[in-house]
């Protein structure tokens, strides 16, 4: 088996790491749920869950960043959180996900203010985006809690129209004037 050396990263309450291979019955489950998964491209059914679960490791490969798997220190799989990048995106951007009777814990925004720091600090990014499907007012919420303000919308090409919130950069999120 190949090692693809993910960092770990840690916060208060919680664990990011990379992506093993019995973290995909939780990726299947939420896909499965066209209620949940909408915000992210589904439903997708078990094939196409599997395909998307192996692009999250083979996104790792190519970019040196991708999805980490969030957990409880308890070991309690709650979502994944990260950045992503695809072919034919404009940009990479700061992606979420918090399993059924994860959200509304403030996990979401724990993990993705980590990953932030982590893009920004060890990756060298300057800014970061999330591009969020119109409708999701939960991931707007967030992203906004972020400190993230809506730039606009465009066309992507696997989802159709989503907006583009923009993050606080670096500089911005240290006091600095950009």
């Amino acid at each position: 088996m190949m090692d693809l050396h993910i960092p770990v990263l840690q916060t208060e309450r919680l664990i990011l790491r990379g992506p093993e291979a019995h973290d995909f019955e939780a990726i299947a489950t939420f896909f499965a749920d066209k209620d949940r998964s909408w915000g992210f491209g589904g439903p997708l059914d078990r094939n196409e869950a599997w395909r998307w679960f192996a692009s999250l490791i083979g996104h790792w490969v190519l970019n040196g960043y991708g999805f980490w798997m969030v957990e409880t220190h308890d070991n309690q799989p709650i979502g994944f959180v990260g950045i992503w990048g695809p072919e034919g995106w404009p940009e990479p951007e700061l992606g979420w996900v918090m399993y059924e009777g994860s959200e509304g814990k403030g996990y979401a925004r724990e993990a993705a203010e980590e990953v932030r720091r982590y893009a920004y600090d060890v990756l060298g990014f300057d800014t970061l985006s999330s591009n969020i499907f119109p409708g999701n007012t939960r991931s707007v919420a967030l992203a906004e809690r972020l400190g993230a303000h809506y730039e606009r919308s465009y066309e992507n090409v696997t989802h159709g129209t989503e907006m583009v919130y923009r993050h606080p950069g670096p500089k911005q999120l240290a006091g600095v004037s950009a």
